[in-house]
């Protein structure tokens, strides 16, 4: 039969925990047997394991086995997610630098291992097999360094980064990406400090190679042109929010993109006008065209055919997305909607639906693509109108990996329309019958299945959360906006949920006491990665006591980033960790406003 590898991409996958716990037991359980194996059948071991818990397990069982681990004859895939600052040294000595030559995936994903690795970064030119380079948290300056030398990567094709600061000059990052000469994939995703209106710029025409680029950021119609005159083998786009506030018109390429057929893309403050010339100038040879638009020049069902029929000849899949608010009474709004059900729209089997949200005075529209419906992305809003579509098909989301909750009230729903979710988002309080979210949201999608949960501008009680968390035991990253433990009795439930859940990641943008600091801690035992808000006068209490729990071993922690806070706090908490002995083996760092703590 044949086997199944995990397949690579930019995200940290949490389940090898679960193989190297039951690999460690049979090793225990059959060690004489195990060590009689032959070193192929060992190395099959390791190919269901990730890296560094194949280096974990068996790294210091005995020679045989050290030089299994780290001479193998296979390229190396390193990814370092959280992890302990003494583990990684460890980790890096022992492994990845004897691999340096052999490593053909790296992601790290925190600020302080980029630059334990790749330093100082000219080392990253002795990757010479580096295919893919996965880059989370980032500080600008040091991607730009690493960028430099990138640029002398013979196999480099795939780039994926996120940043911790802002960027101040985008011109001078995508120069240096366009320099990578085999890249082939990159995903950008960065913020500038006053991105309502993003930054201009402009760009030497330097040709890259790139194939696919996705840039999450607020990013101007101005400097769109320089981007793609760069870009002549282009074929898939997205861009999380394309904004045309100050354009008024589109510059001409000088060769068309001939290659490009999928675009993605959201629009702000772009009217429709400069969107047809955006396709026309650009976008011509697409087959696939997603978009999100609030704008209601947008719903004109008789512009898009004509643009359609004129412009984009090979279109395959028009995916649209719209919302706004409107007056109950805008007829000629409704109008102009139900054109989308003419002939030239269900021959081509593009079926639009469209609701209306009740709960407000003024009228929220959503009107969007079915059939089937293609985003990975759905959002819940409660008391619509019936669905006016005849052709709506709204039975089974396959396609959708996180649902949005934005209503107060929530309706039973087949759990069957989801069968793929894997992240949860609730941005509404909402009312429920029992006052138990968890039996409400039940009915919505599968709760085992989430492995990401947000909660925002919704005042559960603890005790809710609590029980919440208890039904979805494969949850790893909880965010939350505010959480009060304040008269919480540790019960049954919170000792079972306290025993049994594997978050390790938390973000917490409220700030929080010493008391509940040491609840949260004592709640999630198994998070390493803790991101929140501190009362400033208590700040040197939490890291004392953080400090006895790590020295006693009884808190998995090992990344704090402290949301929010003077800079002057950097020098009082080194000097406070230096005077008192907290931390053996630290490193330190303040970035936009936040404070980041790695031991």
């Amino acid at each position: 039969m044949e086997r199944i590898k995990r397949q690579l991409d930019d995200i940290v996958y949490d389940n090898n925990d679960n193989k190297k716990q039951k690999v460690e037991h049979e090793l225990i359980k059959h060690k004489p047997y195990f060590e009689n194996l032959a070193n192929e059948t060992i190395y099959e071991i390791f190919q269901y394991l990730d890296v560094y818990h194949a280096y974990e397990g068996f790294f210091n069982l005995n020679r045989r086995f050290k030089n299994l681990v780290v001479h193998r004859n296979l390229f190396v895939q390193i990814n370092v997610t959280t992890m302990s600052k003494s583990n990684l040294d460890d980790y890096h000595n022992n492994m990845i630098k004897p691999n340096k030559y052999r490593i053909n995936y790296m992601r790290l994903s925190n600020p302080f291992t980029v630059d334990l690795i790749f330093s100082p970064p000219r080392t990253i030119c002795d990757y010479i097999q580096l295919e893919t380079l996965v880059l989370d948290n980032i500080d600008t300056k040091y991607l730009v360094n690493i960028l430099k030398h990138l640029s002398f990567s013979p196999k480099l094709h795939s780039l994926v980064f996120s940043l911790a600061d802002y960027v101040q000059q985008p011109a001078s990052l995508f120069h240096h990406i366009f320099c990578l000469s085999k890249l082939k994939y990159c995903k950008v995703t960065y913020q500038e400090q006053y991105d309502k209106q993003p930054i201009e710029f402009y760009l030497n025409k330097t040709q890259s190679p790139i194939e696919y680029l996705i840039i999450n950021n607020r990013f101007s119609l101005e400097s769109l042109h320089d981007i793609l005159c760069c870009l002549p083998k282009l074929r898939y786009l997205s861009i999380d929010c394309l904004v045309g506030a100050n354009a008024s018109y589109i510059y001409q390429l000088s060769t068309t993109l001939k290659h490009l057929k999928h675009v993605s893309i959201k629009v702000d403050h772009l009217r429709f006008y400069l969107f047809q010339q955006l396709i026309k100038t650009y976008f011509s040879s697409i087959e696939v065209l997603h978009l999100t638009t609030h704008d209601p020049t947008y719903l004109a069902p008789g512009q898009w055919e004509q643009l359609i029929l004129s412009s984009m000849p090979n279109l395959r899949i028009f995916d649209i997305y719209h919302t706004n608010i409107v007056q109950k009474d805008d007829l000629i709004y409704l109008l102009s909607i139900y054109q989308f059900d003419s002939s030239f729209w269900t021959q081509r089997k593009w079926f639009i639906t469209h609701k209306h949200n009740t709960e407000i005075k003024l009228d929220r529209l959503i009107l969007y693509s079915t059939n089937p419906y293609r985003r990975e992305d759905y959002t819940f809003y409660s008391d619509f109108y019936p669905q006016l579509h005849l052709h709506s098909q709204e039975k089974n989301f396959n396609s959708v990996k996180h649902v949005h909750i934005s209503s107060k009230y929530l309706s039973n729903y087949n759990l069957n329309c989801f069968p793929n979710v894997n992240e949860l988002t609730i941005e509404e309080h909402f009312n429920t019958s029992d006052n138990s979210i968890s039996t409400t949201l039940s009915h919505i999608l599968p709760l085992k299945q989430l492995t990401k949960l947000t909660i925002k501008r919704a005042n559960f009680t603890s005790e809710q959360i609590i029980d919440l968390i208890r039904l979805t035991p494969n949850l790893s990253v909880l965010k939350l906006d505010s959480l009060s433990f304040n008269g919480i009795q540790q019960n049954e439930n919170f000792q079972y949920v306290s025993n049994t859940n594997k978050i390790n990641t938390i973000e917490i943008r409220q700030s929080c006491s010493l008391e509940n600091f040491q609840i949260i801690l004592d709640l999630f035992r198994q998070v390493e990665y803790l991101k929140i808000g501190m009362n400033r006068k208590e700040v040197n209490q939490i890291i004392r006591f953080l400090s006895s729990k790590i020295n006693n071993k009884t808190c998995r922690l090992c990344f704090l980033c402290i949301l929010q806070i003077p800079k002057v706090c950097l020098r009082e908490l080194n000097a406070l960790i230096r005077s008192e002995h907290l931390f053996k083996n630290y490193s330190i760092k303040y970035i936009n406003r936040d404070l980041y703590l790695w031991w």
